[in-house]
């Protein structure tokens, strides 16, 4: 697997960084598949360390919901629950909807400054059409979205959706082949203007549509039919 790889001179510690966010990545990107196996003895040798930064990685991958261990004691990528979409999508939407509802009501000059470089870092992205980029610049825009809120039980609510959500928010932008439209992009400054203007009901109508068009997206990508037809 990848015995070609060279990795820069490592120091202390930052051997489970390393491992942590390029295996994150493969993760995030779908490069390794949900259900698919996790090898501590082959991502030794690919990375040229002991098992222990390995592991140390996975625990932290772990703690995200990215990878699960068996009772075997073996790893493997996260599965998607694809049975209890709808419950996940409930909440997604929930939250999209309070958490800019509240950053309207209660944010602060700061809390818009951060919220703006955040969208910068986005646009950016989708002009390079870095999907990686873009998933982790829509998390942090929407976290500070939702910390400008100052509800620290809906900001923790909504960081456990927003990073269980990743993979899915690949398939997002995958549907559009990493080419996300403009108008997808900008709903984001919409929604940023209404919460300077304080507009709590344009914020909640905003979100919830924000949220409807990802929803309808994910599902439609997944709902495609991709049979052949071969004559036999």
């Amino acid at each position: 697997m990848a015995e070609t790889e060279t990795f820069p001179e490592r120091r202390r510690g930052s051997g489970v960084k390393l491992v942590y966010d390029l295996l994150r990545d493969e993760i995030l990107d779908l490069v390794l598949p949900p259900g698919s196996p996790i090898d501590e003895v082959q991502l030794a040798e690919r990375f040229g360390m002991s098992r222990t930064p390995i592991r140390e990685a996975l625990v932290r991958l772990a703690g995200e919901g990215l990878v699960e261990t068996l009772p075997n004691r073996s790893t493997m990528v996260a599965n998607i629950d694809f049975l209890n979409m709808h419950t996940f999508f409930d909440a997604l939407t929930l939250m999209y909807r309070v958490t800019t509802r509240l950053a309207a009501s209660y944010h602060q000059p700061a809390d818009l400054e951060i919220i703006r470089e955040h969208q910068a870092r986005f646009t950016a992205a989708v002009e390079a059409q870095d999907a990686l980029a873009m998933i982790a610049s829509n998390r942090d825009l929407h976290a500070a979205i939702a910390e400008a809120g100052r509800n620290p039980y809906y900001l923790s609510l909504f960081l456990r959706l927003l990073d269980e959500g990743r993979r899915l928010l690949r398939l997002y932008y995958q549907s559009f082949n990493d080419r996300l439209p403009r108008e997808y992009a900008d709903e984001h400054e919409a929604m940023i203007a209404a919460i300077e203007a304080r507009d709590v009901e344009l914020c909640d109508r905003l979100a919830k549509a924000h949220a409807d068009q990802i929803v309808r997206q994910i599902q439609q990508f997944l709902a495609r039919d991709q049979r052949q037809s071969l004559p036999l």
